[in-house]
């Protein structure tokens, strides 16, 4: 019986799953791996399930060894002693060659002569002399790899504004986009400084609770709607998504707030008015009036 585990492994902490033979492996383990880069260092993440031994494995890597003294001595010895060395080397030659970039990060792979350079940039950059000269010095296979501002922040950043291990170094396997309809969609301030991460962009955690929003947002009439209620008929001038609240003006000028089972009947809805104009919910930009 072979196991199947998630590794959390390179300074990206990319996240990806890995076959073995043992079951002994728990959750925090260092272990030594064969990704499609290379022999790595790596950490257990969780483990996911059995295979039989004859399930196919080509898309998994493979966990080797859980890790030695030996190796965690050898893995400190890169990150403590190699790593700020080649970080310091590459940015002075950045700097003789007069290159437009920005060195973020080195990574040196753990059982391979492979040394990534991880760097920003606004448009491409004619590096080749400076990889020669970082191939010459250190007699490794070097790669340079340009990352956008989500990336530094994963390579660079610990902490989000909640305090908690940002999502993209603990768990996220790939960066999705994350819009201002989002933030709209959760009522959040439009603050960027507020609702930014430490990218600089949009926080990846809008997205958590977007389509639980924009279900419940839909449950609800319109601002402009004319409703009755209990207490009256009055339209809907403002709504609480969460709590499932309307704020109503009735047609005495005074405002109640009530909740929507509290409504007996929609008198006019200009959202249900689109939806069955067009055929989609109101939430579409239809440009239907």
């Amino acid at each position: 019986m072979r196991h199947i585990l998630t590794i959390r492994y390179g300074v990206l902490k990319n996240t990806s799953d890995f076959h073995t033979s043992f079951d002994s492996l728990k959750k925090g383990d260092p272990v030594i791996i064969r990704s499609h880069r290379g022999v790595e260092f790596g950490e257990v993440v969780t483990k996911v399930k059995e295979i039989s031994d004859d399930s196919s494995t080509e898309s998994f890597g493979e966990i080797l060894r859980r890790a030695t003294p030996d190796d965690k001595e050898k893995q400190k010895k890169i990150h403590d002693e190699l790593i700020p060395v080649e970080f310091k080397f590459c940015q002075k030659k950045i700097k003789d060659h007069k290159l437009l970039m920005k060195l973020a990060n080195v990574e040196h792979l753990f059982g391979t002569k492979k040394i990534i350079f991880y760097y920003l940039a606004s448009g491409r950059v004619d590096f080749r002399e400076l990889v020669k000269d970082l191939a010459k010095e250190y007699q490794a296979r070097i790669e340079m790899k340009q990352i956008g501002v989500r990336d530094e922040a994963r390579l660079l950043a610990d902490y989000e504004h909640c305090g908690r291990e940002l999502c993209c170094r603990s768990f996220l396997k790939n960066l999705e986009p994350v819009t201002m309809k989002m933030a709209k969609n959760q009522k959040a301030t439009l603050d960027p400084s507020k609702i930014s991460g430490r990218c600089g962009r949009l926080m990846c955690c809008l997205r958590y609770e977007d389509k639980v929003y924009e279900e419940l947002k839909y449950t609800l009439p319109r601002k402009g709607s004319v409703v009755k209620t209990t207490q009256g008929v009055g339209e809907v001038v403002n709504y609480d998504v969460l709590q499932q609240q309307v704020t109503i003006e009735l047609e005495n000028g005074s405002r109640i707030i009530t909740s929507i089972s509290d409504i007996t009947d929609r008198v006019r809805d200009p959202s249900r008015q689109k939806e069955a104009a067009c055929g989609h919910p109101c939430e579409k930009d239809c440009g239907l009036e």
